[in-house]
């Protein structure tokens, strides 16, 4: 015989457990907050396999210890923002490199140790012995250019894009650093030269050239100002490289507007002449 609902023993009803009773005096616990592991002593194997990929914090590795990189502020991004979307015009024209500015991190073997850096963004140039493959998380080469946007929060963070990591990336080999900031006078900008250490970028007429990127060149004052791309392409310091299509196009259209002015104006000579032939025809 099927079984229906009358031959079926009914539900037995289960009560919800009870929950667990609070010691009498006991607080509720708040949720354990995530912290900052600056300046914990790991290993370099320990920060690449924990560490590097973190997402709550950056940390580049000093030696044996962990060093969380530090914030700038909103003014100093969009200058950095600003210089880094004048490289990208630059390399849309001449693609002699390619850059990163995802955090991705270097190996720099050092005399006497070792520092694993982040810089904010950097240049691998195509003449690079190490190139820049598609799936790399990490640089396994020296960058040609590393840039920072310092952050002058604390004063730590400004030795060490200043004094610590100049140092360092002269010592490891990258043949220009630019440290990036909303005030000009915080602004640097360096090239190494064959005895390992960095000299100044002299600007020329307010005008800093790459020797790295031969071609790349900006005003010191832009910086500041940030100029839209679109006033960019009609000043001769960025003329050659921010938008040359469309600088083009305009003067294509321009040709062309001016080649259908003067058809124009010799159609209208043309019947003029004609019709003043046949008036004088009429006449005689």
């Amino acid at each position: 015989m099927c079984p229906t609902a009358a031959t079926q023993p009914a539900p037995t009803y289960q009560a919800p457990a009870p929950a667990l009773a609070r010691p009498p005096g006991a607080e509720a616990q708040a949720p354990v907050e995530p912290r900052s592991a600056d300046g914990l002593r790991v290993s370099e194997e320990t920060y690449w396999k924990d560490y590097y990929l973190q997402s709550d914090w950056h940390y580049e590795w000093n030696n044996g210890r962990l060093e969380e990189k530090p914030v700038s502020d909103y003014e100093t991004y969009l200058v950095y923002a600003w210089f880094v979307e004048v490289l990208q015009h630059f390399l849309r024209v001449r693609p002699i490199a390619r850059m990163v500015a995802l955090e991705m991190g270097f190996r720099l073997p050092l005399p006497g140790r070792t520092v694993i850096r982040k810089p904010d963004f950097g240049v691998v140039c195509n003449a690079n012995p190490q190139p820049l493959l598609p799936l790399d998380v990490s640089y396994h080469g020296v960058f040609d250019l590393c840039v920072e946007a310092l952050s002058d929060k604390e004063r730590r963070g400004v030795e060490r894009d200043l004094v610590t990591k100049k140092a360092e990336y002269a010592a490891g080999g990258v043949p220009e650093y630019y440290i990036l900031h909303r005030e000009p006078e915080r602004q640097a900008f360096f090239a190494r030269t064959a005895a390992g250490v960095y000299v100044p970028i002299l600007p020329d007429d307010g005008v800093i050239r790459s020797r790295v990127l031969p071609g790349l060149q900006f005003r010191l004052a832009d910086l500041c100002t940030r100029p839209a791309p679109e006033t960019l392409r009609d000043d001769p310091v960025y003329a050659a490289f921010v938008l040359p299509g469309w600088r083009e196009a305009e003067q294509l259209a321009a040709a062309e507007a001016q080649g259908r002015l003067q058809a124009e104006q010799a159609l209208a000579q043309l019947r003029a002449e004609l019709a003043e032939r046949d008036r004088l025809a009429g006449l005689s």
